[in-house]
């Protein structure tokens, strides 16, 4: 371990109830203290605090884009005009005037469009935050009702059949997604996919997208009034874009519609191609809750380090339910820590992907899997502790994370204060370099430890 950060980690005891502030003080005092042995072994994610950063970690605010500074007139001006130039475009793509016309006719610039895409909160809630949320017993409990019901129950019988996706993970997508129908959103997709283009930052995607939406108009599947959605264009019971309801929707009610918005027939089985389309296999799980053997280390935490669950078991991994014999069968499975070394640990593999092709985000992956199996009754939810104790970082301190990752020679990618691959795999050089456990998961006291590092020579002690 480096003779500095060693010295720095033996001075202070971590505690869960510092402050970042108070750490860095704490710190900075050790650095000139002579090293004292600790009483025992102190974990480096063992501190949480109340987010404070320092001046130099402040991050400059976005900049704001041409559309954002325009008033609501010159806005819905500049959207006008957006669409009166892309009308040659659609036209070459085959989209006739009348829809042309009945698209762009009733034409509305969405000012909170901008301000939704725009929004970077501080603060991301922690896995566990996300998961009390979305598999709650509240949604469990609804989602059994709706199940319950002749007319849901056949929709997803008939969608499972035919295309061999579990009916229970159909249910989770339909759960997660529109609060199983409920709440599909109310935006015109139009109007949001053309501000969108306006505003430009992602203009690129939202011309992709529009002229989808004029194609699902044109087939006569809805009409203007019908394609609602989200602010981004996410549509229907379980949240299609445009581009995927081209491509995946099906009319499985036979009444010559793709209705992912009323038709439940429609919706499951339109859910069910798009998993199958992306190589969902039956015959394995999504994944499962395991318990790691002692010393295992988390660098083999790694989703490049796939094999057999078997192969694992012979590693002395074993399922957290105490009422399964072994672990599910799964090829080319990995570990995940979602929440570092110090939370639950799960085996992962192929379906798993399949999962984040739908939304690519760890939490929502997980979340889809524990809300199937409760809803299938195969177990009663996490059996690990979450580390609740710990809160996370704001996005101003994983800019600076990642500014003193990158000073010390890591590449953290961007210092955008979005916490994604790259900089967890820099983070992780880092921990391995340093003798930490190598989890990649951020915490308040890796942080506190990295900033006085920063800038800050090789120090023996």
């Amino acid at each position: 371990m480096n003779t500095r950060i060693a010295a720095l980690w033996r001075c202070t005891r971590i505690d869960a109830g510092l402050t970042l502030t108070a750490l860095l003080a704490a710190l900075a005092g050790c650095a000139s203290a002579p090293p004292r042995q600790p009483a025992s072994p102190v974990s480096p994610d063992a501190a949480a605090a109340a987010p404070a950063a320092s001046a130099a970690a402040v991050a400059q605010a976005p900049s704001a884009s041409p559309a954002q500074v325009m008033s609501a007139e010159e806005l819905q001006a500049r959207c006008l005009a957006w669409a009166q130039a892309f009308r040659p475009e659609a036209r070459a793509a085959g989209i006739s005037e009348a829809v042309l016309d009945a698209a762009f006719g009733p034409l509305q610039c969405l000012p909170k469009v901008l301000t939704l895409d725009r929004s970077q909160p501080e603060f991301t809630r922690p896995i566990w935050a996300y998961l009390d949320s979305a598999v709650s017993a509240s949604r469990v409990k609804q989602g059994l009702t709706r199940l319950a019901e002749p007319a849901v129950h056949a929709a997803l019988e008939q969608a499972s059949a035919s295309h061999g996706i579990p009916v229970h993970l159909l249910a989770a997508f339909w759960g997660l997604e529109s609060d199983f129908g409920r709440d599909q959103g109310s935006v015109p997709v139009v109007d949001a996919l053309v501000t969108l283009a306006v505003d430009g930052r992602r203009e690129a995607m939202a011309r992709r997208e529009l002229l989808a939406a004029l194609r699902i108009l044109q087939a006569g599947d809805a009409d203007r009034a019908r394609l609602l959605g989200s602010w981004a264009g996410a549509m229907g019971q379980t949240q299609f874009m445009p581009s995927s309801f081209l491509s995946d929707a099906q009319d499985a009610d036979g009444d010559g519609r793709r209705d992912i918005w009323a038709s439940l027939p429609d919706v499951m089985a339109s859910t069910a191609n798009y998993l199958r389309r992306r190589g969902w296999r039956a015959e394995e799980p999504w994944g499962q809750e395991v318990l790691l053997p002692p010393g295992f280390d988390p660098l083999r935490a790694d989703a490049t380090l796939k094999q057999t669950s078997a192969a694992w078991a012979a590693e002395g991994l074993r399922p957290a339910d105490p009422q399964a014999e072994r672990l599910a069968p799964m090829g080319d499975a990995w570990v995940l820590l979602p929440a570092g070394s110090r939370g639950p640990a799960f085996l992962v593999a192929h379906n798993w992907q399949v999962i984040r092709r739908y939304n690519a985000s760890d939490s929502y992956a997980l979340a889809i899997g524990l809300l199937s199996d409760r809803l299938a009754g195969r177990n009663e939810g996490v059996r690990a502790s979450w580390p609740r104790e710990l809160q996370p970082l704001s996005r101003t301190q994983l800019q600076a994370m990642q500014r003193a990752l990158a000073e010390q020679g890591f590449a953290p990618g961007t210092a955008d204060g979005v916490f994604g691959p790259a900089t967890r795999a820099a983070l992780r050089a880092w921990q391995r370099r340093e003798g930490l456990p190598a989890d990649g998961f951020p915490s308040q006291a890796l942080l506190a430890l990295l900033l006085p590092m920063a800038s800050a020579p090789e120090t023996s002690y």
